[in-house]
């Protein structure tokens, strides 16, 4: 991967996980489960997207990190929302 991909991938990598962080949030903001578990669906795909884009750039360590953060995500919404 060139200079110029890389640079594509981490921007991928960063908007993939701002998108997640922000449907998390918004399903704390959900006006029904349904509502809720909608958000909570946007946040788990956008980090497995993150999760891919991190393997493809190759820092194992925000690969596990992001695999955290997913499972606290379904964590908090197992807890809160089934």
């Amino acid at each position: 991967m060139d200079e110029q991909q890389r640079k594509q991938k981490e921007a991928e990598l960063e908007a993939c996980k701002r998108f997640a962080e922000e449907a998390y949030d918004a399903m704390y903001e959900a006006h029904s489960s349904s509502a809720a578990t909608g958000r909570y669906s946007d946040a788990k795909e956008a980090f497995y997207d993150a999760i891919r884009v991190a393997r493809e750039l190759g820092p194992e360590e925000e690969v596990r990190r992001l695999e955290a953060r997913l499972e606290h995500v379904k964590s908090v919404f197992r807890s809160q929302f089934s």
